[in-house]
């Protein structure tokens, strides 16, 4: 088998950016990613991938699996005082003895996270406790006020705000700017939508209800902004959607639909069954491709190791005597067809097939292969550039 080298112009490395599309469905509870149904397992009592309906399965690992047999991460305790993550050092140095087995659990998932903040603050940078996460973005939000004076609000922090973490997993490097769409349904009408047609992180109202809203498509309120590099959507509209609709939405007391109270869960004492929410946006992500010419060149790769290159003869193969050692040429079978019946061979010239390319590292060892849909005939006077794409 033959082995060629690749040249200097022979791999050339890019990178593919890609945009995911992501939708979510909050209603009833339970939140639903790109309209995936929970499927249960032929062995396992629950679910296939034993994790939550809207959530991914970060390693994919226990599909299908019983209950009573999931794998799971270990380690010993040992001199390297290596440990899990989630394991304190206080907990580490008293609850556990060198040689011990410290485990964890899998599976790992991840979906979008919603906080819902009162207005009970008056003073952010005083009881800043009560908002770790938004008063750990201020920086952050400030930041993007390069793109729209809306980021530079203390409405985040002192009024009431809904805060949507959406994990990197969904979106890769980044949210495209423009894609990110937000719907508030009624009883099955679409009350009102977010857009940040403008790519500048502001979220505007392009339909519904709100009192400011214009008629030219785009002059509505802005409800909220989006943090595209690190998923984050803070919402602080505070207009009623509906005022005929009451819902319990954040708790026991009934209120007008808002953008505060969107993608609300709800709990075993309330449930806003009578909306539901809409949560869409494209992901920013970058494949490595490494792109490989291989070579076929003229008067080269023509001769086949399958038994069926050589012509099938059953008599003498070879013979030997005290005079000397004979052996007997095979003959290469004519593959070259004629237009004649008679006989269906024509002139004799070598010719294969080529139907798959290898991969190999620097040790001759097969790292990939490439398989062609249909082999291609090569013949002496034949030469084939084989272009190969492999993405990491």
């Amino acid at each position: 088998m033959p082995f060629y080298r690749f040249g200097d112009n022979d791999i050339i490395y890019n990178r593919i950016k890609a945009h995911p599309k992501c939708n979510f469905i909050v209603h009833n509870k339970k939140i639903h990613y790109n309209n995936n149904t929970n499927v249960d397992g032929n062995i396992s009592a629950v679910n296939l991938k034993h994790v939550p309906t809207g959530n991914l399965s970060l390693h994919e690992i226990n599909i299908d699996r019983p209950t009573s047999d999931l794998i799971y991460p270990f380690l010993t305790k040992e001199g390297s005082l290596t440990s899990f993550r989630t394991i304190s050092t206080s907990a580490f140095n008293s609850d556990f003895l060198y040689g011990d087995t410290i485990t964890g659990s899998y599976p790992m998932s991840a979906s979008i996270s919603i906080d819902h903040y009162s207005n009970t603050i008056t003073d952010s940078l005083e009881n800043g406790h009560l908002r770790p996460t938004l008063n750990a973005l201020r920086n952050t939000i400030e930041h993007y006020s390069t793109l729209s004076k809306k980021f530079s609000s203390t409405a985040y922090y002192t009024s009431k705000t809904t805060l949507i973490s959406i994990p990197s997993i969904y979106y890769g490097s980044s949210i495209k700017k423009g894609s990110v769409k937000l719907k508030f349904y009624i009883t099955g009408t679409l009350a009102g939508e977010l857009q940040d047609f403008g790519k500048n992180g502001e979220l505007v109202q392009v339909s519904g209800s709100a009192t400011d809203l214009g008629t030219t498509y785009g002059s509505g309120s802005t409800a909220g902004v989006v943090l595209y590099n690190e998923g984050f959507i803070i919402l602080t509209g505070s207009w009623d959607l509906d005022p005929s609709h009451e819902e319990d939405y954040v708790s026991t007391t009934s209120e007008n639909p808002q953008w505060i109270h969107f993608a609300t869960t709800g709990s075993s004492t309330f449930n806003p069954s009578h909306s539901a929410f809409d949560l869409s946006f494209e992901g920013t992500t970058y494949i490595p491709v490494a792109t490989m010419m291989a070579h076929a060149p003229k008067g080269f790769l023509n001769y086949s190791n399958n038994p069926t290159y050589i012509k099938k003869d059953v008599g003498l193969i070879y013979a030997t005597s005290s005079e000397g050692y004979i052996e007997r040429e095979r003959e290469i079978k004519n593959t070259v067809s004629a237009s004649f019946s008679e006989d269906p061979t024509g002139s004799f010239e070598k010719q294969t097939w080529i139907s798959k390319i290898g991969i190999f590292d620097e040790h001759k060892n097969l790292i990939a292969y490439a398989k062609l849909a249909n082999p291609v005939k090569k013949t002496e006077n034949r030469d084939f550039t084989f272009k190969l794409k492999l993405d990491f």
